[in-house]
């Protein structure tokens, strides 16, 4: 019996712990419209209470949905992610970070332990996140802010900045008493940073690493196959921005029939891979070479076309092996499979959304269920362990 619920709870564990990082890149990725004028500025912060093996708390910090830093309870000091040359000309910036963080920090475990008691749920493992920020658009200068709260997988508080009012989709709509930030002074001051010292943070970021931001990254394209039968995935890695399309083409016209089309998803270096699914299994052999792959991206003047090509797929059919998850190319040498495949944006698999997606919508909480069958399955709430 021991053993079981030994078990039980590492896995357990694991849910929570991908979840958090799907939660974070889903969002990021999918769920966020990206408009080439528009930039933003967002931090992502989870607090968790219970017997776990990973980190108390998290946060990160992204720019034009780009991770520039990270800091945790046990790395305190706030670490750049990427080759930001703002944080090398004002190291100031690290410090602030640092000091945020820490203070972010002992603001959500108050607020969860809070939560708990309220609804007396002072056992087993409990999740509270919160995401705010900015965005700003260029062209017409127009800022907007935001920030929500997230528990346990569900939604939990949203602040509406023109009225100052928390509002919650669940029954217990007393629940923002016991959030420390929503009284009315620190109401105040959170709009007060979101409208006005996070646009300023946000633009001096973008005008300094702009070169950085606007950058164009080619991908590699191969193609992959599970077993002779299954469909031909197109899979494209490496490339930046997001701003790109992957499809196929029959004679040099788009179909969609007998084609599953996968997400935008990041990769570990701050660059992105899609993903784009043939049916074969009715096409003549003699028909593959009018069937091509074609990739687009914002930035490149010419597509990438690859013609479909039994000799170029990639499998591990017939071979002595683990079932086939392709992860090397984008992990490389780093260690964790699970984890890796969570911030690689899990390099093979498209992704469903069950529920459909909400525009607009910004704290989401996800399942993660993978079987290495192509196919990786995000539902909206985490099992019964």
């Amino acid at each position: 019996m021991t053993s079981k619920v030994s078990v039980c709870q590492n896995a357990f564990d694991i849910y929570i712990y991908i979840y958090i990082y799907i939660y974070i890149y889903i969002y990021i990725y999918v769920y966020v419209y990206i408009n080439i004028s528009k930039h933003s500025l967002k931090f992502f912060l989870t607090e968790t209470s219970g017997e776990t093996n990973f980190t108390e708390f998290d946060g990160i910090a992204t720019v034009d949905n780009i991770e520039i830093g990270h800091c945790d309870n046990i790395n305190v000091k706030a670490k750049p992610k990427q080759d930001w040359e703002i944080l090398k000309q004002r190291p100031t910036h690290i410090d602030w970070y640092t000091h945020n963080c820490v203070k972010t920090q002992h603001i959500l475990k108050a607020n969860l332990n809070n939560l708990k008691q309220h609804l007396n749920q002072t056992e087993g493992l409990h999740v509270l996140q919160r995401m705010n920020g900015c965005e700003w658009d260029d062209e017409s200068n127009k800022v907007t802010g935001f920030i929500q709260y997230g528990y346990d997988g569900e939604d939990l508080l949203t602040l509406d900045l023109q009225t100052k009012t928390w509002t919650s989709p669940k029954a217990q709509a007393d629940v923002k008493k016991y959030l420390t930030e929503t009284d009315t002074r620190r109401t105040d001051l959170m709009k007060a940073f979101l409208m006005s010292e996070c646009p300023d943070l946000l633009q001096t970021y973008v005008r300094s690493d702009k070169s950085f931001l606007e950058r164009t990254e080619r991908p590699s394209v191969s193609f992959l196959q599970k077993t002779p039968s299954s469909p031909v995935c197109c899979h494209a890695t490496g490339f930046y921005p997001d701003r790109a399309d992957l499809f196929w083409r029959k004679d040099g016209k788009e179909i969609h029939e007998g084609v599953e089309k996968g997400q935008i998803l990041p990769n570990h270096d701050g660059t992105f891979q899609m993903s784009s699914e043939l049916n074969v299994s009715l096409i003549k052999h003699e028909d593959w070479r009018r069937y091509d792959c074609v990739f687009q991206l914002s930035g490149l003047t010419e597509d990438i076309v690859s013609t479909l090509n039994k000799t170029q797929i990639q499998t591990n059919w017939g071979k002595k092996s683990q079932p086939f998850c392709p992860i090397g190319p984008v992990v490389g040498g780093a260690a964790g499979v699970v984890l890796l495949l969570v911030i690689s944006g899990v390099l093979y698999c498209c992704w469903r959304n069950r529920n459909g997606e909400k525009q607009g919508n910004h704290t989401q909480s996800f399942q993660i269920l993978f079987d290495c069958n192509n196919i990786c399955y995000f539902s909206f709430r985490l099992p019964a362990c």
